[in-house]
């Protein structure tokens, strides 16, 4: 898709990669590590990915045994302080980012920001995009040469040239940051090798990476509209298709699945064992679209739309409304909006773990990107302040559980927040304050993912218990780390072509034979040089 996208597009592309744009979620590309490793292993010859050490935070209420994030049943009552002193230096910090929420409120007017600085030691200032239209502010920037200390650098909005641009304009880190270096910063060592590959560029690591969850799209439910068909299990594609037929009702509005076709794609395809985007095998990369597995994969949602299994308005926006009032079985959803609805949504929530397609499909769960890009230090910065600004970003990075994470995401108790039986819940000058600073500064700088939904402990069982079944189907998407122009000239493009070909032979205006066809023609496009590239990426290390 084009550099410009919503706000849901974003975050379900910060998971998937390939999107189509006003769904909740976005199918195709996932990526990240399957799971975090512990101790700086090697990405190539000449460098070493920052040594994994587990940060100090308080025991979580939930087995973290199999990869799956921290997870609390109630707020902690001791909090761990990770970070000594203010690490900044007095003078402020700038940095570019953006926001999909509304602009928050100006520093003076903010209550928060100014705690925030002085927990710091230094002045946090923004620029901030608001909405659509980060590259061409990025570009701007690039272009007058008058950089910020920070410049957030996103994995999916289309940047150019970012291996030439990081060299000429901006901090080679990887001295600071690599292997046994990053100790001097705790927080960064906790993010973990999911997030730090995505901070590697050329073999070097020229920023700090955002760490993001590292969980995938979600294949979510009302579990009420399944009981008839004793709940959404399923032991094969026929049976799931089955139990769908059973439970449409076209008289009483009541259909399975939402209308997102490219969605369904990507999670039918995770039953018959496609590739997270690209297969590696010999130094040999095969797109998903080449296999029979992803072919499967739509063959098998044609079959389901030829069966009227889909709601019938693709342009449909009230899905959740609809799942909610038993309309509607199931819906696509990214990992941090599976968070979000285990917050806000009152249905019974449940969500469909991969399952073998037929008998000899291994089942798969596409990994996330584990991060939303890296935060890079302009060489305009003197080299003797890097270490000032990575410890700030250090302090940022705090993981759940310690008093720095609770100042950033939830400001000061009894003024933005206030805690009763295990919750925590935000005041009305919280509301106004928080929430909208933070969302910008954690595209800056992000902590790793935690479960914690006050009030709610089952939801927290559940979403950790999802965690649990799907580890060990992680699959990471072997291009992560490397770097290909094409990419980043042609995906919006080809991501567009690919999500209109397929909503086209889903829904018949093109019949399926004319799959092969498509592909040769997405790889004519860019998608041969693409994996030319990545390629010679890999043989390099």
């Amino acid at each position: 898709m084009s550099s410009t996208m919503s706000r849901r597009g974003f975050l379900g592309l910060a998971l998937a990669g390939v999107t189509v744009a006003g769904l909740a979620a976005c199918g195709g590309e996932g990526g990240g590590a399957a799971g975090v490793k512990k101790g700086g292993a090697e990405l190539s010859k000449k460098l070493a990915l920052p040594t994994f050490t587990a940060a100090k935070i308080p025991t979580p209420d939930l087995p973290i045994d199999a990869g799956q994030d921290p997870a609390y049943l109630k707020y902690p009552t001791e909090l761990v302080k990770s970070v000594a002193a203010p690490p900044g230096d007095g003078k402020k910090i700038t940095s570019l980012t953006q926001t999909w929420d509304v602009a928050p409120p100006a520093p003076g007017q903010s209550a928060y920001l100014q705690e925030l600085n002085k927990a710091l030691g230094s002045e946090w200032a923004m620029n901030i995009v608001v909405g659509d239209g980060y590259p061409d502010k990025f570009n701007a920037i690039i272009a007058s040469d008058d950089l910020p200390d920070l410049v957030w650098f996103p994995p999916n909005q289309g940047l150019q040239r970012v291996p030439e641009l990081l060299a000429a304009k901006f901090h080679d880190l990887t001295s600071y940051l690599s292997g046994d270096a990053i100790k001097k910063y705790p927080n960064l060592a906790n993010l973990g090798d999911v997030a730090w590959k995505s901070a590697v560029t050329d073999g070097k690591l020229y920023g700090v990476a955002v760490s993001y969850s590292k969980f995938g799209q979600v294949f979510l439910v009302n579990t009420d509209y399944w009981q008839p068909v004793g709940g959404a299990t399923f032991t094969s594609a026929d049976d799931f298709f089955d139990k769908t037929k059973q439970l449409l009702d076209v008289k009483k509005n009541k259909y399975p699945l939402e209308p997102s076709y490219v969605n369904h794609v990507h999670m039918f395809s995770h039953w018959y064992g496609a590739p997270n985007t690209w297969k590696l095998e010999g130094g040999k990369l095969t797109h998903q679209y080449e296999t029979q597995e992803y072919l499967a994969a739509l063959e098998f949602a044609v079959k389901c739309f030829k069966a009227n299994l889909f709601w019938p308005d693709p342009a449909l926006a009230t899905i959740k409304d609809k799942v909610a009032n038993g309309q509607i079985g199931a819906y696509v959803e990214s990992f941090p909006g599976f968070l979000n609805d285990a917050k806000t949504q009152k249905y019974n929530l449940g969500a469909i773990v991969p399952f073998a397609a037929t008998p000899s499909s291994k089942p798969v769960y596409n990994a996330g990107l584990g991060s939303v890009g890296f935060t890079a230090i302009s060489n305009k910065v003197d080299k003797a302040r890097i270490e000032t600004l990575l410890g700030v970003l250090n302090y940022l990075a705090a993981p759940f559980g310690t008093e720095e994470y609770q100042l950033v995401n939830f400001g000061v108790e009894g003024t933005h927040f206030t805690k009763k039986d295990g919750d925590l819940a935000f005041t009305d000058k919280g509301t106004a304050e928080v929430p909208t600073t933070v969302q910008p500064l954690q595209f800056v700088i992000g902590s790793p993912s935690a479960l914690f939904l006050p009030g709610q402990p089952e939801r927290t069982k559940l979403i950790h218990d999802f965690e649990t079944k799907v580890a060990p189907l992680l699959q990471p998407r072997v291009t992560t780390g490397h770097f290909s122009d094409t990419y980043t000239q042609k995906n919006g493009e080809l991501s567009t072509m690919a999500s209109d070909a397929i909503v086209d032979f889903v829904t018949g205006r093109k019949p399926l034979s004319g799959w092969q066809d498509f592909v040769k023609k997405w790889m004519d496009k860019g998608g041969a040089a693409m994996k030319a590239e990545y390629e010679a990426s890999i043989a390099k290390g």
